[in-house]
């Protein structure tokens, strides 16, 4: 069993959105920012090898389509997932399930395509499973006013409209080695994938923890639309994190891929950030 990380691309988010109350004097010792208080990000999605046989992508990035409108985000260094999933030897009708912890554009614009004869949408991974929460769903239909602008049909029309939607609302095996579970608050019914190896388990936080900077419970992103909800969801998610020794992956931080966390009293910090990403983790 393998799990494997590809950096999609960066972009630039304000300081300020990304840390919410947090003052610039504390969040600036933990993560950089450039003089228009900019942070790069990154467009993280992992692969998953399973022992039997299944490819399992959990996020798939922005893709092309919105580029020019989101062309604020200054997004630089992008990478075609289809040609570094090719990469490795996986074709996109080999992928056998995809993972959308939620679907802002940052993590699900990838997810469809425009055929190139036809110019119609298609599902990027047509032989695919794609796995969304139901609350998500409903809201990525019917957005608030908050996240309206994060939201595009067209990255998951072509989806529907092929029968290869998968709604969850309740915590559900789509393979014996991977566990969907659900989190509130940056959005409702985000998915976070718990990766169960023979000896380690690795959690692809998504956007409840996005960088290794926002492990505080109370450093909550302006980005959240639901911030004590956040709360919550963050310390669930890192009580057991710290309890068992499990691996977060940070699906936005451009600097630290993935570590273990530590408690003290009531605080959460990240512990061991080296040694478990470079370019994969095999078991």
């Amino acid at each position: 069993m393998e799990v494997r990380l590809i950096d999609t691309g960066y972009f630039h988010a304000d300081g300020g959105a990304m840390f919410g109350a947090i003052p610039k004097t504390s969040w600036s010792r933990r993560y950089p920012s450039d003089e228009k208080n900019g942070c790069i990000l990154a467009m993280r999605t992992a692969v998953i090898r399973t022992g039997n046989g299944r490819v399992i992508l959990v996020d798939t990035g922005a893709g092309e389509k919105q580029l020019r409108l989101l062309s604020f985000y200054h997004f630089f260094d992008l990478k075609d997932l289809v040609s570094e999933l090719e990469k490795l030897g996986i074709s996109p009708g080999q992928v056998t399930d995809v993972i959308l912890t939620h679907l802002h554009f940052d993590h699900c614009g990838d997810a469809t395509r425009r055929d190139p004869e036809t110019g119609r949408l298609v599902p990027t991974f047509p032989r695919a499973n794609y796995w969304v929460g139901k609350a998500q769903w409903e809201n990525f239909q019917r957005p608030n006013p908050l996240e309206a602008d994060s939201f595009f049909l067209e990255n998951m029309s072509a989806v529907e409209e092929s029968g290869l939607l998968r709604l969850v609302d309740k915590e559900i095996h789509p393979d014996p080695s991977v566990e969907l579970k659900l989190y509130d608050g940056h959005t409702p019914g985000q998915l976070v994938p718990y990766i169960y190896l023979p000896n380690k388990t690795i959690v692809f936080a998504g956007d409840v923890i996005p960088l290794a900077a926002s492990v505080s419970p109370t450093w909550i992103s302006a980005y959240d639309t639901y911030p004590v909800a956040s709360y919550y969801s963050k310390v669930r998610l890192l009580e057991k994190a710290a309890a068992e020794g499990q691996i977060l992956v940070y699906c936005h931080d451009a600097y630290i891929k993935a570590s273990t966390v530590k408690k003290i009293n009531d605080f959460f910090k990240p512990e061991q950030t080296k040694g478990f990403f470079d370019d994969h983790f095999k078991a």
